[in-house]
């Protein structure tokens, strides 16, 4: 009987791009089938923490509270320099100044939440919204602050907002080392062989997508909050790259930095991250 693996992945266009392959079935799934969901970040979080998938997208931050539970695939993953989530100000501010403002995060478990206690704590009260409606909230001045994700970094200016800081630039700064947003985790109720051959077909749809760049773009349009194409390859530059094929010894030094920062901070169990084959 053939193994069905229920996947979830995000509408973010890196996401649609990379596994643009996989959907279309332009790569062969190796004797697996695939159930797919598309969903927001924190959905996925949420629902893989429920054990509702078997392979999945997930923020760092969630991934450090299922250690035992799932590993990290060496494919996939949206980590590197430059890609950190922005904290926008409705208007010209130098930083948070008090409990009595308020500052939108786009989910309890994203790592973009997870940066924003790292390096401000303590110092606005905290509401977490789909990323989709930080800016639209921003603009018509229901909170001081927000952390903006995805198509919204290429964004922000058009739609007059202010930046306080890049986040990631922050964490480079500090760590020396790429930002881990998000990766692909296996359950560990898979055998060893069966997430070596998921492995094997994300890899596939990846290495397809950067061979033809333009086949993508129907799925990632289909997805996106923002359509301009030339902004969604921009999204693709920026966050695949190098890593997203193999997140090697880096990728697996920036988990363990980030994991450790969070459970200094009393943000995460203390537990590593255990990348596939590592």
């Amino acid at each position: 009987m053939t193994q069905t693996i229920r996947l979830g992945i995000s509408t973010c266009p890196n996401d649609t791009f990379a596994f643009h392959g996989l959907l279309t079935r332009a790569v062969d799934w190796r004797g697996l089938r695939f159930e797919v969901e598309l969903l927001d970040i924190e959905q996925l979080n949420e629902r893989l923490a429920r054990g509702e998938f078997d392979v999945c997208k997930t923020s760092f931050h969630a991934a450090l509270s299922m250690v035992d539970d799932i590993v990290v695939l060496p494919s996939g993953a949206a980590l590197g320099f430059g890609v950190g989530p922005l904290l926008l100000a409705a208007a010209p501010h130098t930083s948070p100044a008090g409990p009595d403002q308020l500052t939108l995060c786009p989910g309890r478990q994203t790592t973009a939440a997870l940066l924003f206690a790292l390096f401000y704590p303590g110092t606005t009260r905290v509401e977490h919204t789909v990323f989709s409606e930080i800016m639209p909230r921003l603009r018509a001045g229901e909170a001081q602050f927000g952390v903006c994700i995805h198509e919204g970094r290429f964004t922000w200016q058009q739609q007059g907002l202010g930046l306080v800081e890049d986040l990631g630039t922050r964490w480079e700064t500090e760590t020396q080392c790429p930002l881990p947003l998000g990766g692909l985790v296996a359950s560990r109720r898979l055998s060893v062989d069966t997430i070596a051959t998921v492995q094997r077909v994300i890899h596939d749809s990846l290495t397809y997508a950067l061979s033809h760049r333009d086949a993508p773009l129907p799925t990632m349009r289909a997805h996106a909050q923002e359509l301009d194409d030339r902004v969604l390859m921009q999204h693709v530059d920026l966050y695949v790259n190098e890593w997203t094929l193999d997140l090697g010894s880096q990728g697996t030094r920036a988990l363990d930095e980030l994991s450790a920062r969070a459970a200094s901070a009393g943000l995460g169990t203390g537990g590593r991250l255990k990348v596939f084959g590592g």
